[in-house]
């Protein structure tokens, strides 16, 4: 299940969950052979990185380009594994879905020489307390129900 689902999930403490999705990418070369993901400090929010794609760009030479993810799995272990191994001729581009990896999280040019861009979106998940919900569903509350005209009857 996708985190997406559960936008605007309530616990039971009251509070919602609230989701911001901006766009991610990132390019990894020879110059520039990994790059990390990691999300604010702040302790009420959860920072996610969902990949959607991974592909080749302009200039990348006949050689296989090989990216590499780790991230925490479901014990707390760092792992890393193979996420795409990408070809000028047969592969240039790999579509992931929704891949979604909780921060932080590390995208390494394990071999080649790319360039190879990474993209995706960056999720942040925030808890909501219940006040400022209802601050939000009062001016909701506020507005006058809007009612249909009356139809003149004819003589």
């Amino acid at each position: 299940m996708s985190f997406l689902e559960d936008e605007s999930s309530e616990g039971e403490t009251g509070a919602c969950s609230r989701l911001e999705s901006y766009v991610f990418s990132c390019e990894l070369s020879s110059e520039v052979p990994f790059f990390t993901f990691q999300g604010d400090e702040e302790e009420d929010l959860e920072h996610f990185l969902e990949l959607r794609t991974v592909c080749l760009g302009d200039g990348a030479k006949e050689e296989n380009n090989v990216v590499e993810v780790t991230a925490m799995n479901h014990q707390g272990k760092k792992i890393s594994v193979p996420l795409a191994n990408l070809h000028v001729s047969c592969l240039p581009m790999v579509s992931l879905g929704e891949f979604e990896l909780m921060a932080p999280v590390t995208l390494r040019l394990k071999s080649g020489s790319g360039p190879v861009t990474v993209s995706g979106l960056h999720l942040v998940a925030s808890e909501n307390d219940e006040s400022e919900m209802s601050e939000e569903d009062d001016s909701e509350e506020e507005m006058p129900s809007i009612k249909p005209a009356k139809k003149k009857q004819k003589l």
